[in-house]
């Protein structure tokens, strides 16, 4: 790796590096060991990866570097009926998540404005809580990208207090983004939810007409086109967005197990060529979204990679070494553990979350959890 980091900078990673950040992972502690986690880590779990390459399923999760699991899947309609997948049901998630201290949200999405136009939100809030009790969930987490209108965030609002007046025991918080616009009622919502998932990530992509960082924790003032990804567009200028409204322990930021590997630019910021002609102005088929372990872990200073660190975003990207085109933005261990570190204990958040738990493993290991669980275990040091 390169590293060409300002003197300020230095000091944070050789801070966070002499606190305990070590390269050398391992998950093999006996969970009955297992100290308290200080702060919520959660992880977003969905059905489908049961079936992936490598399979990632209950058996491959570490409960104890977990506080909550959102499983993911479950859709409902515009009349508030669930859509559950076939397969989507497994039992020991629930199981061995509770025997562990785990608790398990429902992670949901779906028809939100043909609910909100329906009037059927009494429907939807009647299939939530009965697919709840009979399976066993502990709560909710509702993932809508994103409510637009002065409407929907009322309905939101709604949403939420319904679902908490059922059960005053349940989990409930949503997946909100920085520039979500007026979507999100945040004094209201603090009201009736647990807490929100800030999903810093995503800053950039096939959507954008250049390679940007997926997920700064510091935003880079080099960038030439800030307005794809500001406001809001870092972990810091995130928090700040939330910090104004949100008490601090209400408040879990995001990490990305994925990154986008752009394939006609050669250098961060670099313009994709296509972007020129597209009738929207963007990057289109040319960039692909793609797991850390299985695939971008392979190629970390190797197979005619390198990877280099940004020194003010503090996550690295990996460019050709013979100068071709070729650019991938994405997390590593040292990333991850920073950002959490930063989050937990410089922010004061009450947590972080991560999508997702099988993009991490690659048949043995999981190194972006364990930095997680790390930083999160370290106390700031």
């Amino acid at each position: 790796m390169k590293f060409c980091w300002h003197p300020p900078v230095r000091l944070l990673v050789l801070a966070i590096l002499l606190g305990g950040f070590q390269l050398q992972l391992s998950l093999g502690q006996d969970s009955s060991d297992a100290p308290q986690i200080p702060k919520r880590i959660v992880g977003d779990y969905g059905y489908w990866s049961r079936t992936a390459t490598p399979p990632y399923s209950a058996e491959q999760i570490p409960f104890r570097m977990l506080t909550h699991i959102n499983h993911a899947g479950v859709s409902f309609n515009s009349d508030g009926k669930l859509y559950v997948p076939q397969g989507f049901l497994e039992p020991q998630l629930i199981t061995s998540a509770h025997a562990s201290g785990v608790k398990v949200l429902l992670l949901i999405g779906g028809d939100f404005p043909g609910v909100e136009t329906r009037g059927t939100l009494f429907n939807l809030v009647d299939s939530l809580t009965n697919f709840a009790a009979r399976f066993g969930y502990d709560g909710f987490d509702m993932d809508w990208e994103y409510p637009e209108t002065a409407g929907d965030r009322d309905f939101l609002v709604q949403l939420m207090a319904s679902l908490r007046q059922m059960n005053s025991n349940y989990v409930l918080s949503i997946d909100a983004a920085p520039w979500g616009g007026p979507g999100y009622d945040v004094i209201q919502l603090q009201q009736s939810i647990n807490y929100f998932n800030i999903m810093m990530y995503d800053c950039a992509g096939p959507w954008t007409d250049d390679g940007q960082l997926n997920a700064p924790i510091f935003w880079d003032w080099h960038d030439p086109q800030p307005w794809e990804c500001q406001p809001g567009g870092s972990d810091y200028g995130a928090a700040e967005i939330y910090l104004h409204e949100v008490p601090p322990a209400q408040l879990n930021m995001g990490t990305p197990f994925y990154g986008y590997v752009y394939t006609q630019i050669n250098q961060l910021f670099g313009v994709c060529p296509n972007s020129l002609g597209d009738q929207n102005g963007e990057c289109n088929g040319t960039v692909s979204s793609e797991n850390y372990a299985p695939t971008i872990k392979n190629r970390v200073n190797q197979n005619g990679w390198e990877t280099l660190y940004d020194p003010i975003a503090l996550v690295p990207y990996m460019l050709k070494t013979d100068g071709s085109n070729g650019f991938i933005t994405y997390d590593d261990p040292l990333s991850t553990y920073t950002r959490v570190s930063y989050c937990d204990w410089s922010l004061g958040l009450g947590g972080t979350f991560m999508w997702s738990l099988d993009a991490d493993y690659d048949g043995h290991s999981q190194d972006l959890l364990d930095a997680m669980y790390r930083a999160t275990m370290n106390r700031g040091n």
